[in-house]
């Protein structure tokens, strides 16, 4: 029997909600499979502040060094409530950027996925989404501007300035490049590159490293999309695209916009991977405005189980039944409060309820053999 052990880093707001669903299917992961998994909690983001001094406190880091792989849930405060956390301390600077950097998770893989069954989630028209939404963006996550060189000061004149280096090299543009080509192969053979050389040089050299990469996927079309058309074209038409590869600001923006035509970032989780390590997450926030209320979708939470399933462990029938599990239940005519409104044909159940519906959607398929 295999046993994995995995770092469950709760986070802030509705993260430690939503964690709890999670591991519902973990547990009956281990029933239905030859596997076990030793779950172990740990502080991170604006929690671990202040209870620890630290978002990222020492005790975490090591049991993530140990662990096989890290699920991390959403963090951060409201706007007001971070005040009261030194900037650099604050859960962004001060957790998940060094988790990024200390495990060299540069490949950050998000699903934007909508069957059609479930398209009244979106605030696209019938005739745009036509038989769902099917694309994988691939954002490069550890290097550009939010890793670049900082500056902050009063220059001659006096004024308050502030300077932030965009710096990419060429192996960091060539790994991620492999990583959305790979993908590429196993999905549909296109891949759009997102850019803007038109403006940045460091646009110039990704789309010269990808020329030089594509060579050894002869099989991929390679099409070239300015961002900014890219953000159209994501509302126009988003079935044009299957695998979208970009840097990091571009990946971050862009993403989320995947969130907002699918009607919610509570349905993207994502995956971070690294060479030796990687960490799942759902894409959304830690809603601190909803959280203690049990009303917030464990969908993203779910599904970055069922990517870690597949990416890290290998389990890819049992990943897919857990997807399936997850949108049998929405089809089933259900969904919580922060997804959907009162009187819009939808029964109306809580974060735990869904979570539980998800677990007996998945019992009752077969084992995986």
């Amino acid at each position: 029997m295999k046993n994995y052990t995995i770092a469950l880093l709760a986070g802030d707001g509705i993260g430690p909600e939503i964690m709890h669903e999670a591991v519902k299917i973990f547990r009956l992961i281990e029933e239905r499979n030859d596997v076990t998994f030793t779950l172990i909690e740990a502080d991170f983001g604006a929690a671990a502040y202040f209870k620890c001094g630290h978002p990222f406190p020492d005790e975490t880091k090591a049991i993530c060094d140990e662990a096989d792989a890290i699920i991390k849930g959403p963090i951060g405060l409201s706007h007001e409530e971070s005040k009261k956390i030194p900037i650099d301390m604050q859960p962004e600077r001060g957790a998940l950027l060094p988790l990024r950097r200390r495990y060299n998770t540069f490949a950050n893989f998000r699903p934007v996925s909508l069957p059609k069954a479930l398209a009244h989630f979106s605030p696209l028209k019938p005739e745009i989404i036509g038989e769902g939404i099917d694309l994988v963006m691939v954002r490069e996550l550890v290097g550009g501007l939010y890793f670049g060189d900082k500056e902050v000061g009063v220059n001659e004149k006096g004024l308050r300035y502030v300077k932030e280096t965009l710096e990419y090299d060429e192996e960091q543009i060539c790994r991620i490049m492999h990583e959305a080509l790979r993908l590429s192969m196993r999905r549909k053979k296109v891949l759009h590159n997102i850019h803007k050389s038109n403006v940045l040089k460091s646009s110039v050299l990704w789309n010269e490293v990808l020329e030089e990469v594509a060579v050894e996927y002869p099989e991929v079309e390679i099409k070239h999309i300015l961002v900014d058309a890219a953000a159209t074209q994501l509302c126009l038409n988003p079935g044009q695209f299957d695998v979208m590869v970009m840097e990091n600001m571009f990946g971050d923006i862009l993403s989320d916009q995947g969130g907002g035509i699918l009607g919610s970032l509570g349905l993207m989780p994502s995956a971070c991977k690294g060479p030796e390590k990687s960490y799942y997450e759902p894409s959304h926030g830690s809603a601190p405005d909803i959280a203690g209320q049990n009303i917030a979708n464990p969908y993203s939470m779910i599904g970055s189980v069922a990517m870690m399933l597949e990416d890290s462990f290998g389990m890819v029938e049992e990943s897919k039944n857990v997807w399936t599990a997850m949108q049998s239940v929405f089809a089933d005519g259900y969904s919580t409060p922060d997804l959907s409104k009162p009187g819009s044909g939808v029964k109306m159940i809580k974060t735990a309820e869904f979570g539980d519906k998800v677990v007996a959607a998945l019992r009752a398929m077969p084992a995986v053999v």
